[in-house]
């Protein structure tokens, strides 16, 4: 009898959760952009948590790179746990841990504590971000649609970018820098309560076996290789702890890759990377976040401690270049459609390098009008590349390994998040300590520009009008170095992408 009674019960409830579909793209977008909005909310209250918790450049950095790091670093095994055990549990699981981490955030009163309550977050945000690009491929089996909800999930992924700054801004203005976390709360609380009735259950057909060693090895090897390039910033590229720093995560990251080759259910299939559109959408989706962070982490702390414009200030002026990632983000997915997500991708990276290479010709003089240019036609670059790469990577993989498919997606996206802050913010600190350095500046003036700022306001005079001067010539410069560096990043990807990736 049940083998006659289980089909008649199976397809009406997969044809309410295809009816239903659109619903479950509103409540999985919600959920992503939750996570979006915290990687960059947090950028605009640096200079607050810099003067609240006492925080210098590396632990600011950390703040920053923790989120993503843990994020990066789980994000195959949470994937994998998604196709095995169901994208549903693993997204409620993830707004569960998500939404603690973020109680915590609020109440932190150090950063040390600040970064664990971070890491928490990153955590959930693991779980979160895969399980719904996952369910998006399993309610929308039309390829034709299928890339319209991706070309929404990304477009989603740009309002968080507009929407983080702006908030943030504006609860740092009326409220404590604790706000920014505790906002997360409500829309957790509506995610996971909608989520139980319009998000349906999904998992592969056979459960992928687990790789725990295979998650540790990359964890330790991420992990080691973020604190180096952070550390290097002040302890100098070519020291003694630096390049041994460099030497362990060298061999943290080969006996990972050593592993998942012989292993015979491994975290990564490195056989993809053969597969020349596998890896070239890989590699457009990790250069486009490394230099869309860094931008950011720079370009935050100019329009504050360079413009002088308060954080709600510096939020609105950040709000249209994130809006043209908004509005572009579709238009790739349409480009492609007409011309192939070769000329898309290859398009979105040379806008993105365009823009990059111009932030890099500002000056300690230069004005908001600048910044403005050069963060709207990156952005642009961002949303043209976003969703016609993302949908060349999952569907490289069948729909049963879904989440996998988009947890390499999402790893190699915050793994460029995690290479973007660290380097970019390394180049520019180092930069700013040596010019500063060979000032008459005071050491906590030459340490960081935000001390420097502060420091500037004391002084009365000539003299105070000369360290600031002083101060924003030697970031801005140091700022157009780490510039320079993923716009020639961007550059060399727009090349190998009309080379390797096919047009369709």
């Amino acid at each position: 009898m049940t083998t006659i009674t289980a089909p008649a019960t199976a397809a009406p409830e997969q044809d309410q959760a295809h009816a239903r579909r659109w619903l479950t793209l509103s409540i999985l977008c919600l959920s992503l952009l939750v996570i979006v909005v915290d990687s960059t909310i947090v950028n605009v209250a640096l200079p607050t948590l810099a003067r609240e918790l006492h925080a210098g450049s590396a632990a600011l950095e950390w703040i920053v790179d923790a989120y993503t790091l843990a994020f990066a670093a789980l994000l195959l095994l949470a994937g994998s746990l998604g196709d095995r055990y169901g994208r549903h549990r693993a997204l409620a699981a993830g707004l569960l841990v998500f939404g603690a981490g973020s109680l915590g955030a609020a109440l932190a009163s150090t950063a040390a504590e600040l970064v664990v309550m971070r890491t928490v977050m990153g955590v959930g945000a693991a779980f979160i971000m895969p399980a719904t690009m996952a369910t998006i491929v399993a309610v929308f089996p039309d390829p034709a649609e299928r890339a319209k909800a991706v070309g929404i999930w990304a477009a989603v992924s740009g309002l968080g970018v507009a929407i983080g700054p702006t908030a943030g801004g504006w609860l740092l203005q009326h409220f404590s820098w604790g706000s920014i976390f505790a906002t997360n709360l409500p829309v957790i609380a509506i995610a996971l309560v909608a989520g139980r009735f319009l998000v349906p259950p999904s998992a592969a057909p056979h459960r992928p076996r687990l790789d725990p060693a295979g998650a540790l090895l990359a964890t330790a090897g991420f992990g080691a290789l973020t604190y180096t390039l952070i550390e290097a910033g002040t302890g100098g590229w070519t020291s003694g702890p630096t390049m041994t720093r460099a030497a362990v995560s060298a061999v943290l990251l080969a006996a990972f890759a050593g592993w998942e080759i012989r292993s015979s259910h491994p975290m990564i299939d490195f056989s993809l990377f053969r597969h020349a559109r596998f890896t070239a959408a890989s590699m457009a989706v990790m250069v486009v976040f490394f230099g869309l962070a860094g931008g950011n982490f720079v370009l935050v702390q100019i329009l504050q401690f360079v413009l002088g414009y308060s954080p709600l200030g510096a939020g609105v002026r950040a709000l249209p270049g994130a809006l043209a990632l908004t509005v572009a983000a579709p238009a790739g997915t349409r480009l492609a459609s007409r011309f192939g997500a070769k000329v898309a991708v290859a398009a979105g990276l040379a806008t993105m390098a365009a823009g990059l290479a111009f932030f890099a010709t500002a000056t300690g003089g230069s004005g908001y009008g600048h910044y403005l240019v050069a963060s709207v036609i990156i952005s642009a670059g961002v949303g043209l590349t976003m969703a016609p790469a993302t949908n060349s990577i999952m569907g490289a993989l069948p729909p049963a390994k879904a989440g996998i498919a988009s947890a390499m997606n999402n790893t190699t996206r915050n793994v460029g998040a995690v290479l973007g802050v660290a380097i970019i913010g390394s180049v520019t600190a180092s930069a700013y300590t040596h010019a500063m350095g060979s000032s008459s500046a005071t050491p906590a003036a030459a340490h960081s520009v935000g001390a420097a700022a502060a420091i500037a306001r004391t002084i009365s005079g000539h003299a105070g009008q000369a360290l600031q001067a002083a101060a924003d010539n030697a970031f801005v410069h140091g700022a157009g170095f780490g510039a320079l560096i993923a716009a020639a990043a961007a550059a060399a990807a727009a090349g190998m992408t009309l080379r390797y990736l096919p047009r369709h």
